[in-house]
């Protein structure tokens, strides 16, 4: 007599905040087998996760009722916060074997927050947040970088391995806030420095192509020449060559780096050049006339001089 096999059930996974990095991400989780039901307030974004194969959950409640993980990307920490705790109350509502990973970019206070209320609760909850931008989104090769319990993160990997190629556990609650940061907070710096040498360069005479690939065999390589160059027409497919549209917006990064100061303030660490980047961006998003704070953080390119 043939054996009949059980049919896999697909784990479900709530997903909570579907804009231009949570919409890919989902999608992903989708492509990977998961049951992905998708909440948003914004109905086109839920319209959009619809058609990647999600299922449109109609509450937060019914979002994650039976859920095995629950993942956010939201805009903030008190949105965060008015989810998991002051206002639908996903704590109370998530099953007690649910996990939690939270891959909003909000201050670690709100992660340690969060954290603390799902451990009353014995509940396993990580602060996740990602870098990798839309594209790393897209094509699921995503940083992530992790707060919380060891245990409780490795759980979290059956989700983070299907959207991301690098999972870190960075320390405990908070601690994944904490080094993304840091990180941000050099990538303003770094891209800040190219901008600037590859605009004294043009002043110059010297052609920005030219210039950029002496520079990338030299001692001022970096991430933000070699990978998102910020001069228009020297390297396809990032937001320069495209009148830095898309990509990461520069009100994200005049965010993050709001949060990376107010690490500095909380743990009294002196970031003169993170304090000179954040200004810049704050001066830059609103030129003039100038509303720059959509475009592509690279765009601060335009701050040293005219482009093409």
């Amino acid at each position: 007599m043939a054996k009949v096999m059980a049919k896999k059930v697909a784990k479900k996974v709530a997903f909570f905040g579907l804009g231009n990095m949570g919409g890919p991400m989902a999608a992903n989780l989708v492509k990977a087998g998961f049951e992905v039901c998708a909440f948003d307030l914004v109905p086109a974004s839920v319209e959009k996760a619809a058609a990647d194969g999600c299922s449109a959950a109609t509450s937060e409640k019914d979002a994650v009722a039976g859920a095995d993980f629950v993942v956010t990307m939201l805009p903030n920490g008190a949105i965060a916060e008015a989810l998991y705790i002051d206002g639908a109350g996903l704590l109370d509502l998530v099953e007690s074997s649910a996990v939690l990973i939270d891959c909003s970019t909000v201050a670690a206070s709100s992660s340690r927050r969060i954290g603390a209320e799902a451990k009353q609760r014995n509940i396993r909850a990580i602060d996740a947040p990602v870098s990798g931008g839309v594209a790393g989104a897209a094509a699921g090769t995503l940083a992530f970088m992790c707060g919380g319990e060891a245990a409780d993160v490795e759980a979290a990997k059956e989700v983070l391995k299907h959207m991301g190629a690098n999972i870190f556990h960075a320390g405990p609650s908070g601690a994944g806030q904490v080094a993304k940061a840091c990180n941000n907070m050099l990538l303003a710096v770094h891209m800040i420095g190219t901008a600037e040498a590859l605009q004294l360069g043009v002043n110059n005479g010297l052609d920005p192509k030219t210039l950029s690939e002496i520079m990338l065999k030299s001692s001022g390589c970096n991430w933000s020449l070699e990978k998102y160059n910020p001069y228009p027409g020297v390297m396809e497919g990032v937001p320069a060559s495209r009148n830095y549209s898309g990509g990461f917006m520069v009100k994200l990064m005049q965010k993050d780096l709001g949060l990376a100061m107010e690490a500095a303030l909380a743990s009294k660490s002196a970031t003169p050049m993170g304090a000179l980047a954040s200004n810049l961006y704050n001066l830059y998003a609103n030129t003039g006339d100038k509303d720059n704070s959509d475009l592509d953080f690279s765009s601060i390119q335009r701050f040293f001089g005219d482009t093409p």
